[in-house]
C-alpha cells in the first residue's frame, strides 16, 4: 500500500511519520545535531560579529549581484511569515487529499516546533549581527526550511519503503539541500552569518525526528471512551 498503513496485531492504522526503519539513524543524527548547536551557540555566545570562519564565507557570498541577489531574495521570503505560510498550505492540503492527516500534523509541527527552538536559544545564546536587537544564532528561516524539507523527505521515505540506509540519504540529502539553499541565501543578504545558518540547520535536524516521533506517539494513543 505504499508505505500509507501499517497493520499491527490484525489492526490497519495510519502510516507511521517517521518510519521504523529510520528511527535509529535519525536518532543518532538528532543528538549529533544537538551538540553542533550547542557547541556552536557557547563558542560565539554574546559575539557581535563574525568568526574567522564566517569572515571567509561570508566575503564570498555577501552583496551578490543580479540575478543571484534576486534569488537570494525570493529564497529568503520562503522563511518569512508568508512565504512560509505559503508552503506550509500547500503541503498540509496535499496531506489532506491524500487522506494522511497524520503527514500533515507533522509538516505543522516539524518547521514549527523548529522554528520555536531557534526563537529560545537566540537570546541565550545572544549573539547579534547588523546592530544590538538582531539575535542571529540560530537562523529561523533556515531552521524553518531545513524543517520543512526534511518533514517532506521522511513522508516520502515511508511512502517508498525505503529501508534505512535510502531513508536516511534521502532525509539527510533533502534537509540539506533546503538548508545549504536557505543559507546561503541569508548569508547573501546580510541577514545571517554562517555558523547562524549551521545552527539553523543542525536545529531542524534535532527538532524534527523528535517532532515526528511525537505525533506518531501521540497519535497511537488509546482514546477515551465517552460516557
Amino acid at each position: 500500500m505504499g508505505g500509507t498503513v501499517t497493520v499491527t496485531d490484525g489492526k490497519v492504522t495510519a502510516a507511521a511519520v517517521l518510519p521504523v526503519k529510520l528511527r535509529g539513524c535519525l536518532a543518532v543524527v538528532a543528538v549529533l545535531a544537538a551538540l553542533v548547536v550547542v557547541v556552536l551557540g557557547v563558542r560565539y555566545a554574546g559575539d557581535a560579529g563574525p568568526g574567522r570562519a564566517d569572515a571567509r564565507i561570508g566575503q564570498a557570498a555577501y552583496g551578490v549581484g543580479a540575478p543571484w541577489w534576486h534569488i537570494a531574495s525570493a529564497t529568503d521570503f520562503l522563511g518569512d511569515p508568508a512565504g512560509a505560510l505559503l508552503l506550509l498550505t500547500a503541503g498540509v492540503v496535499g496531506c489532506l487529499r491524500a487522506r494522511r492527516p497524520r503527514a500533515a500534523v507533522l509538516l505543522l509541527a516539524g518547521p514549527g516546533l523548529a522554528v520555536g527552538a531557534t526563537r529560545l536559544l537566540k537570546p541565550l545564546a545572544a549573539r547579534t549581527i547588523n546592530g544590538d536587537d538582531n539575535l542571529a544564532f540560530p537562523s529561523g528561516h533556515t531552521a524553518f526550511l531545513t524543517a520543512f524539507a526534511l518533514s517532506l523527505a521522511l513522508l516520502a521515505a515511508g511512502r517508498l519503503g525505503l529501508g534505512p540506509a535510502s531513508g536516511t540519504a534521502l532525509a539527510l540529502g533533502a534537509a540539506s539541500a533546503a538548508g545549504a539553499l536557505m543559507g546561503w541565501a541569508q548569508v547573501a543578504t546580510g541577514a545571517h552569518y554562517p555558523t547562524d545558518t549551521v545552527g539553523g540547520w543542525c536545529t531542524a535536524l534535532a527538532v524534527v525526528p523528535a517532532a515526528a516521533w511525537a505525533v506518531d506517539r501521540a497519535a497511537g494513543l488509546p482514546r477515551p471512551r465517552l460516557g
